[in-house]
C-alpha cells in the first residue's frame, strides 16, 4: 500500500532523513521506531506532505504523492495523527470529528447555505457517523463536551476519531501512546486491532516497546536519519545494530 523509496531531507547542513526506503503492505501494522532525533516524525511529515522531500519518492497504492498537497493525499486515503495533539480548541468533541468529514462532503458551499433536503440529509448522516466514531474510540456520551476539557488520553482518542472521519485506507499514528497509563495503552492496542479488522492499515511511530513488540507485524528502525533494521519484532529485538542504537556499544 505504501512505498517509500530513497527518501531524503536536509535542514541546512543537517541530514534529517537519508535515503530511507521501506514499504507497508495492506492489512499490516508497521512500527517506525528509533532513538530521539532519529528522523521518525520528519519521515511522517514527508509522507503526509507537510514537508517536501529533498529527494526520493512516496507512493500510495502505486500513485506518486510527491508534489501533492496534504489534502490531495488525504483524498487518496492517507490520514494521520500528531505527536503533539492538534485539536480544535473552543469546539465540542462532536464538532472536532465533524471537521474530518470535509473531504467527503458532497455538498458545495453555495448549496450548503440553502436548507435543501439533500443538505439536511448529508448533515444528518455525518452527525450519525461522527457519533459512531466516538463510540468506536470510547468517547460515547462526551460529544457535547469541549475538546480541551477532555483528559489527555481522551484527547488522543478524539484525534484518532477525527482522522477516521476522513475514511482513510492508511493511518499514520505519531506516538499515540505518549502520556498514556498502562490501562490506556492496552485500550489503545485493542482499538488498533479493531481498526485493522475494519480494513485500515497502520504505520505507527512509538517509543512504548510493549506496544510495538506486542502489536506490530513488522518494524522499521531509524537512527540518525537512516534505516538500520527492518523485520519482525523478534528479529528487531535481537538485531545488534538496534541494540547499539538504543543502549550504546560496550567498550573493551
Amino acid at each position: 500500500m505504501l512505498e517509500v523509496n530513497s527518501l531524503s531531507k536536509s535542514f541546512g547542513g543537517v541530514q534529517a532523513v537519508h535515503e530511507v526506503s521501506f514499504g507497508v503492505g495492506e492489512g499490516e501494522i508497521v512500527g517506525l521506531i528509533g532513538p530521539n532525533g532519529a528522523g521518525k516524525t520528519t519521515c511522517f511529515n514527508l509522507i503526509s506532505g507537510i514537508l517536501p522531500p529533498g529527494a526520493g519518492e512516496v507512493r500510495l497504492s502505486g500513485k506518486n504523492l510527491v508534489g501533492r498537497a496534504p489534502y490531495h493525499r488525504a483524498r487518496l486515503g492517507l490520514a494521520r495523527t500528531f505527536q503533539n495533539i492538534q485539536l480544535f480548541v473552543g469546539m465540542t468533541v462532536l464538532d472536532n470529528v465533524l471537521t474530518g468529514f470535509h473531504l467527503r462532503q458532497q455538498v458545495g458551499v453555495l448549496t450548503a447555505l440553502v436548507p435543501l433536503p439533500r443538505v439536511r440529509e448529508a448533515k444528518s448522516q455525518n452527525h450519525k457517523q461522527a457519533l459512531e466514531l466516538l463510540d468506536l474510540v470510547g468517547l460515547s456520551g462526551k460529544e457535547d463536551e469541549s475538546a480541551e476539557s477532555l483528559a489527555y488520553g481522551d484527547q488522543r482518542r478524539l484525534e484518532i476519531a477525527r482522522a477516521l472521519a476522513q475514511a482513510p485506507r492508511l493511518l499514520l499514528m505519531d506516538e499515540p501512546a505518549a502520556g498514556l497509563n498502562p490501562r490506556e495503552t492496552e485500550d489503545l492496542m485493542a482499538l488498533m486491532e479493531k481498526l485493522l479488522s475494519l480494513g485500515i492499515t497502520l504505520l505507527v511511530i512509538e517509543h512504548d516497546m510493549t506496544l510495538v513488540m506486542g502489536i506490530c507485524h513488522r518494524i522499521v528502525v531509524l537512527d540518525h536519519g537512516q534505516v538500520i533494521g527492518q523485520g519482525a519484532p523478534l528479529e528487531i529485538r535481537r538485531d545488534p545494530k538496534v541494540i547499539e542504537a538504543y543502549l550504546g556499544r560496550e567498550e573493551d
